[in-house]
């Protein structure tokens, strides 16, 4: 029979072999002793059937296949297993099932030494109740398996039994064999034949043979035919394959796919692959595969496929190349990679609002996210570009030093009204300053509440480092103004804005989000944006 058929089910029972004693054929149960095994036709009937054949001789009216108690000899308690009376004279105790999956089979040890499944459909009785059934008296085994075509076939071997746990439950050699499983018989699909193979040819693959299959006897597709998954078709039906057997789908405008290293590229006409030999990755590109195409796309960092790939150094320059496109420049993640940054373009969130193309690089919306932590995590940064924010201010200080930046801070207040304000010039230190704001420009907006508003609540930062509670770089005398206020800021001594502190703090808590003179309450405000785009930049849009 071919090996590679699949089953669709598969059943193995026992059966009582020769249950009459008379007959001698029941070995070793007894002790050979002739008057013993005369006089065992005498013995008294148990509390429960040590099998599904005993269950028919309990009570000659059970006929039907179903659910039954039995209780083998040496097992400490009765369980539950499935008889089965339709095949041949019934009594047959089942101890495995499989017909569509819905049991997972690939278990521990433990799972089959035990049991598991569900008796009406699929399950493995379990070795400790099979070694206890089949070593009380000797058993005929027999397996029925239907294949996926729905055809039928069964083996029986005269004798079946299996060890204790201890010896890892070994399976005694089978008795004889008889049934109708051995065969040899193969169904191959249609435009399949059964030959011997030394080469299929593929769909992916028709001219150069690389799909070997070991001179084995098997299915394989005639002359003029090719496999295509898994079926034999003709070269029409194939399509357009290139390398890879990466299919490159007939008539759909712009499929292509390229060579290994990009410096072809084909496209499909007429179901034939067409080659451009000019092709070629630009600046700004690399050759790797996306969604199961192989060509030239913009490398990590850079955007603009089709039209030439820019590099992005902030979310201006990604709202510049999609405003040439569209007059509705959508919010969303992308890469960037400031100038002279050492490492892999990042991810943030670029808010296209007010303009477009801010950079966001802190965000409170919800106490998600801790932000009452250590010097490295705010060096590198945490949490999520579409949620609570840090970027990190080793990221911020490349960001803010590659060119000038105007800074915008959107608040929303406990009673829910939001305030915004802008400083036309940001940029902090490196880490040898430890991240010192050393800009902050003129003010503007409606979240100081003073009639000279100044934007003091930042500005009153200004020349500081920044400090965390495991780093105290502020200048109070007494106070680690990080720790005591429960946040990681520009602390002086100690603070007028606090934007990372705890969220939802007591009310009036030095330890909360506070922006001192904030309209309405300014304590424990409900969110925070900070975020960056360039100052003055002609858009050229």
């Amino acid at each position: 029979m071919d090996h590679g058929q699949i089953f669709s089910g598969l059943v193995i029972l026992l059966w009582t072999a020769n249950i009459l004693f008379a007959n001698q054929v029941v070995e070793n149960v007894l002790t050979g002793d002739n008057n013993l095994a005369s006089s065992y036709f005498f013995y008294q009937r148990p509390e429960y059937p040590r099998d599904c054949k005993e269950v028919q001789d309990f009570c000659s009216s059970t006929n039907t296949s179903g659910l039954h108690l039995i209780k083998p000899d040496g097992y400490p308690e009765p369980f539950e297993v499935y008889c089965e009376n339709s095949e041949d004279s019934g009594g047959w105790t089942v101890i495995l099932r499989r017909e569509d999956g819905v049991v997972y089979f690939d278990r521990n040890w433990t799972e089959y030494k035990l049991g598991f499944g569900f008796l009406a459909t699929e399950f493995w009785l379990g070795n400790d109740k099979i070694s206890c059934l089949t070593n009380q008296k000797k058993y005929e085994l027999r397996i029925d398996i239907t294949n996926s075509y729905g055809m039928s076939f069964y083996a029986i071997y005269n004798s079946f039994r299996i060890s204790d746990e201890e010896s890892k439950y070994n399976l005694d050699r089978p008795g004889e064999y008889s049934g109708n499983v051995d065969t040899h018989v193969t169904w191959c699909k249609i435009n399949t034949g059964y030959e011997n193979c030394t080469c299929q040819k593929s769909c992916g693959n028709p001219h150069d043979c690389l799909d070997t299959c070991d001179n084995e006897d098997i299915c394989i597709c005639p002359e003029d035919y090719y496999l295509k998954e898994e079926l034999c078709v003709q070269r029409e039906e194939c399509g357009c394959y290139a390398f890879e057997g990466i299919l490159i789908p007939e008539g759909e405008e712009g499929e292509v796919y390229a060579n290994s290293d990009c410096t072809r590229l084909a496209t499909c006409q007429d179901g034939q692959l067409r080659w451009n030999d000019l092709y070629e990755c630009g600046d700004n590109e690399v050759c790797e595969v996306r969604n199961n195409v192989r060509q030239c796309y913009c490398a990590p960092g850079s955007i603009g496929e089709g039209e030439g790939c820019v590099t992005v150094t902030d979310c201006f320059d990604v709202y510049k190349v999609y405003k040439k496109k569209t007059d509705n420049v959508e919010n969303g993640v992308h890469k960037i990679k400031p100038e002279n940054w050492p490492g892999e373009p990042f991810e943030v969130y670029c808010n296209m609002s007010e303009g477009g193309g801010w950079t966001v690089f802190q965000r409170r919306v919800d106490n998600s996210v801790d932000f009452f932590r250590n010097w490295t995590n705010y060096t590198e940064g945490f949490g999520s570009p579409e949620g609570g924010l840090w970027l990190g201010n080793e990221k911020l200080y490349f960001l803010t030093n590659q060119k000038r930046y105007k800074l915008r801070i959107d608040l929303v207040n406990r009673e829910g009204s939001p305030y915004y304000a802008e400083f036309d010039y940001f940029r902090i230190g490196d880490a040898d300053s430890k991240y010192k704001l050393t800009h902050v420009g003129t003010y503007s907006g409606d979240a100081d509440s003073r009639s000279n508003a100044d934007g003091h609540a930042l500005r009153n930062h200004l020349n500081y480092p920044f400090s965390t509670y495991d780093q105290d770089n502020d200048v109070h005398s007494s106070l680690n103004c990080a720790e005591y206020n429960h946040g990681a800021w520009w602390y002086h001594n100690c603070y007028n804005s606090n934007l990372n502190g705890d969220y939802h703090a007591p009310w009036d808590s030095h330890t909360s989000i506070d922006w001192y003179y904030l309209p309405g309450s300014r304590y424990n405000i409900l969110y925070t944006e900070m975020k960056l785009r360039p100052f003055l930049t002609d858009t050229g849009l």
